[in-house]
């Protein structure tokens, strides 16, 4: 008995800050789920920025916009805490470019599926069993892409930049979510997801925690598996978990658990492209070191080549609206679908192949 209290006092002191985020995070998206969010998101990074980009008028699918403030806090939340602890180091020059079109592409196998890693969680932690094979997908997309990281696939070494250059992206994010407030300037859905929201001052408060705790656990959904697969550390696994058991159990007292595939919120049952858009996700967040909601954190961090990406990943969704490659809980967009996604997997194939610094 002894040993197994050391092992799991041991257990504890090891993970607990990393499993201690994934709570959080789960508890976030059930209080903001009841507090207007929609059902089985609370918090999803692709979505969300799918709504700003409609905002913004990037694109103008009418029920797909609005300035969410979840977007700033994480990204404030990151760069208040980094600064705090000395961590906040603006940086760049690592392949710019090829991370903005790998968000892009990131963003458009997200919105085929219907959220972010992050999202596909929370739907999981909500009974929606197509998320599992949206796991699966990411989980094959995440192994593909430790192929060409063993034989020393790099973007290339990162510089450091000036202070202003770290601040461009919190600084234009904050100007940008003041100018939502006022009324009409911005896009609003009145209808569908986007008008479905908690109360900002809520919504950024509870986000710029997150991205604070999420800073200091470097809690990453790619990352958990990739090291996973290639190290056996299951380390950030455990925040994984975490959000699951913390969103169930949310979920189990709001009344908002439900085990199926059918009618699930803001979800389609195309298990093909559930699967295929989660394999472009998980392969291209690989590639660029982090999911979605770590490239925002690293944006917070100073990083501009995280920030490019973040601009990836809002131009992919408007790309995916303008031209019919984004789902709906009514099966996968009217646009060429299939064929963006056979390309993103072979912009991908090829970045590996020629990035790639040592082959076998």
């Amino acid at each position: 008995m002894e040993n197994n209290q050391k092992g799991f006092a041991g257990f504890l002191k090891r993970h607990w800050l990393v499993i201690l985020t994934g709570l959080v995070i789960g508890a976030a998206a059930v209080v903001l789920t009841a507090l207007g969010n929609p059902k089985n998101m609370g918090f999803c990074i692709a979505c969300f920025e799918r709504d700003i980009a409609g905002s913004l008028k990037f694109h103008t699918t009418g029920v797909v916009q609005y300035f969410r403030p979840e977007i700033v806090g994480i990204v404030l939340g990151a760069m208040i805490i980094s600064m705090i602890k000395k961590e906040w180091r603006p940086q760049g020059g690592s392949s710019p470019i090829t991370r903005f079109f790998i968000g892009m592409f990131v963003m458009i196998g997200g919105l085929v599926f219907l959220g972010c890693p992050l999202r596909m969680v929370i739907r999981i932690g909500g009974g929606d069993l197509n998320a599992l094979v949206g796991l699966l997908g990411f989980i094959v997309g995440i192994v593909i892409g430790t192929f060409p990281l063993r034989f020393g696939f790099s973007l290339n070494r990162a510089y450091k930049q000036s202070k202003a250059e770290g601040l461009i992206l919190p600084s234009v994010l904050v100007v940008l979510f003041i100018l939502s407030l006022i009324p009409e300037l911005f896009a609003k859905s009145t209808e569908g997801p986007g008008s479905q929201h908690a109360p900002w001052i809520t919504a950024i408060l509870i986000a710029i925690v997150v991205g604070a705790l999420c800073q200091r656990s470097r809690l990453c959904m790619a990352g958990g598996i990739r090291d996973a697969v290639m190290f056996k550390d299951f380390h950030l696994i455990y925040g994984f978990i975490a959000i699951i058991v913390a969103v169930l159990i949310g979920n189990l007292f709001t009344h908002g658990l439900k085990f199926s595939f059918a009618d699930q919120p803001i979800a389609h049952t195309d298990g093909l492209f559930n699967f295929l858009g989660m394999v472009l996700v998980g392969w291209g967040s690989v590639l660029l070191g982090g999911c979605p909601l770590r490239q925002l954190v690293l944006a917070g961090e100073g990083n501009s080549d995280s920030a490019l990406t973040v601009l990836g990943f809002i131009a992919g969704a408007a790309v995916s609206h303008n031209f019919g490659l984004a789902s709906s809980a009514k099966g996968i967009g009217a646009g060429p679908v299939i064929w963006v996604l056979i390309a993103g997997f072979v912009f991908l194939l090829v970045l590996s192949i020629f990035n790639t610094k040592r082959r076998a």
